[in-house]
């Protein structure tokens, strides 16, 4: 093989390892192997190759049930989640005076809303005017007394004549509404 990639992926080296436990048996049934200072036999040496493509077997095997627990798991969630919330809920309501019941299921009581300090009050309030003043947001009264002002329109009443074919007379003004008026001065 000459793919020489610096780190394969799990399936090409399974694919290499089982490549070199086929080819040392085909071709070195009873052979003998010394790599730095250790020998090894035919049978030591498929031994040591096969003891790394069962740890591949059985990492992609752990990685795929894991991938499925994971799976299994939001599932769960989704399924049992507003279950949850809507009961911690109705227990909140109906103990929401009996800290001890609650804390039984496991639900601490909602903290009581502490009060705004009139500096913070003065704040949002200053904050609010300063928001409406830049968006030009007005009130309901002065939103009623906003008009339009609209001039120059005229407005001209259509009547039906009843005639089926438009006539001569009736063609001319028209050309001589659609020319424009010189201006004076």
């Amino acid at each position: 093989m000459s793919n020489t990639t610096s780190n394969p992926s799990k399936a090409n080296t399974l694919a290499r390892v089982q490549a070199l436990i086929a080819g040392t048996k085909q071709h070195f049934p009873n052979g003998s192997f010394t790599f730095g200072s250790t020998v090894y036999t035919t049978a030591s040496l498929i031994g040591l190759l096969q003891s790394l493509a069962d740890a591949i077997v059985a990492a992609d095997t752990a990685h795929a049930g894991t991938r499925d627990a994971v799976a299994t798991l939001r599932a769960a969630r989704a399924k049992v989640g507003p279950v949850m919330l809507v009961y911690r809920r109705q227990l909140l309501g109906m103990f929401s005076n009996t800290a001890q019941t609650l804390a039984d299921f496991g639900v601490q009581p909602p903290k009581a809303r502490t009060p705004l300090t009139s500096e913070k009050k003065a704040a949002a309030v200053a904050k609010r005017n300063a928001t409406r003043q830049a968006r030009g947001t007005v009130g309901k009264k002065k939103k009623l007394a906003v008009k339009g002002d609209v001039t120059g329109i005229v407005v001209t009443p259509v009547t039906n004549t009843g005639a089926s074919t438009p006539t001569a007379t009736a063609a001319e003004p028209a050309s001589k509404a659609s020319s424009p008026a010189s201006p004076t001065k």
